[in-house]
């Protein structure tokens, strides 16, 4: 006899907080989108109908429906373009793209980030990290966002351009911090639903932001085909994203390999940089878990720099690492749009309906995390009691379009926290942190810390 198809969650919504004319909710999510969110989840259940402003939206909040609507994108829903700014950053990248033109970037882009080539760059990671170690100094004081941005900041230069450019590094990043702080601004404003021909202040600001990016990613495509055959040999990202030939035989434009390295660029930077801050902060506040990973970093490294073959043999620290990305995902929010015909939880949803999940709500569920809001690793040992069930936690998205930097961001963050955590503690200023929802979710001021050299007192 065949198999019985598993059981489909039924997905009942019920409405949601009333809102405004023509804003809907759009204020209440625009103040503070995290407690927001966390209010439809606890006060109105599993699913919830509200409105961002005109867009009709339903949010859910079960890891079988999320499963269901990440694995349903590019079958019955799509993804949703979420805005002026950030199409004007992002371009036509793998991220953005739909139907036959995704599958083609996504065949095109998926091996410059495989894990044969992740581990290539492992080496990279580390040493850009030793470099940042050798700056610090027992006792210095420093703000933490800015140190970790500068770290993977390197690491994402010389992975994606073969080598450090420079001032030309600084610009970017300046450019790149400008239109991230945008691009958050507008996802919780009016300016969401104004028309691209209109140019606000802060659209303008980022016009400024693109076109420094645009002009130092085509020099340094122009530069890099210019140089013939000296570059095929190169194994950089921007290497590979060049020589990439689709099944046709046809190449990125110099246009999509710009959308593409930008992608690469701020997913690389940017999300691991805040990853790091938020580990930092946590393990400044858990004694007991730091003592862990000295242990583990002694019995594993014995005071070497880490590699690649190491990677596995830091279990604890990666679960640092994880725990930190369910407390504090970066990437807060996922949308999809319903096709015609589209269900969810064995309900139809009307074709053009906004549906959202968010790593915020999912990962501070009590009901798949016992005291949620603690930082506990061992939450993630093997064999661990607290079943955690798939898709409470996915910080990297699921389904077809999970973040193809997935594997690259782990081992990056594991990396750079051994490295790092052998030589000093960050011992992050006593006082409440609050998180701040903009593009990525960050500290809402600067993150200040004093440096300890690990094998001073207390260290």
């Amino acid at each position: 006899m065949a198999a019985a198809a598993p059981a489909v969650l039924p997905l009942r919504p019920v409405a949601g907080p009333r809102g405004l004319p023509l804003l809907g909710n759009l204020p209440a999510f625009g103040r503070d989108p995290l407690t927001f969110l966390t209010r439809l989840r606890d006060e109105y259940g599993d699913g919830v109908t509200w409105s961002l402003g005109p867009l009709r939206s339903l949010f859910v909040s079960h890891p079988e429906h999320i499963g269901e609507l990440l694995g349903a994108v590019e079958q019955t829903f799509d993804i949703l373009d979420v805005g002026w700014a950030f199409r004007r950053v992002a371009g036509q990248s793998v991220i953005l793209s739909k139907g036959a033109e995704w599958r083609r970037k996504r065949s095109l882009v998926q091996p410059t980030v495989r894990p044969r080539q992740v581990r290539l760059y492992a080496s990279t990671m580390v040493d850009c990290a030793q470099a940042a170690a050798d700056r610090w100094r027992d006792g210095q004081r420093i703000d933490v966002l800015r140190e970790m941005a500068l770290l993977t900041q390197r690491v994402v230069v010389r992975t994606l351009f073969g080598n450090d450019i420079g001032d030309q590094s600084s610009a970017l990043g300046d450019a790149m911090i400008v239109a991230q702080h945008e691009v958050g601004a507008e996802l919780r404003s009016i300016s969401l639903f104004l028309p691209g021909w209109v140019r606000t202040r802060a659209r303008r600001r980022v016009d400024a932001a693109v076109t420094t990016i645009d002009a130092e990613v085509h020099r340094l495509i122009s530069e890099r085909r210019a140089a013939g055959a000296e570059a095929e040999d190169r194994d950089d990202l921007l290497s590979r994203l060049l020589a990439a030939r689709d099944e046709d035989g046809r190449p990125l434009s110099a246009q999509e390999v710009r959308d593409e390295a930008v992608t690469l660029w701020a997913a690389g930077h940017e999300t691991t940089s805040t990853a790091l801050t938020w580990t930092w902060y946590l393990l400044a506040g858990a004694p007991q878990v730091r003592a862990r990973l000295d242990d583990e970093l002694r019995q594993v490294l014995g005071g070497r720099p880490p590699s690649i073959d190491d990677y596995e043999r830091l279990p604890w620290t990666q679960q640092i690492v994880k725990e930190s990305l369910r407390l504090y995902p970066p990437v807060w929010l996922h949308s999809a749009v319903a096709r015609k015909g589209a269900t969810l939880g064995g309900l139809p949803v009307a074709a053009g309906t906004k549906v959202w999940c968010s790593q915020w709500t999912a990962h501070r569920d009590p009901r798949w995390f016992a005291d949620p809001g603690a930082f506990r690793p061992e939450r993630w040992d093997p064999g661990a009691s607290e079943a955690v069930p798939t898709h409470a936690w996915f910080p990297f998205g699921g389904g077809q379009r999970t973040c193809l930097g997935a594997r690259f961001a782990q081992v990056e963050a594991a990396l750079l926290l051994a490295t790092l955590a052998q030589r000093f503690h960050v011992d992050v200023d006593p006082g409440p942190v609050r998180p701040k929802a903009a593009l990525l979710i960050q500290p809402d001021g600067p993150l200040r810390a004093t440096l300890r050299a690990a094998g001073s007192p207390l260290g």
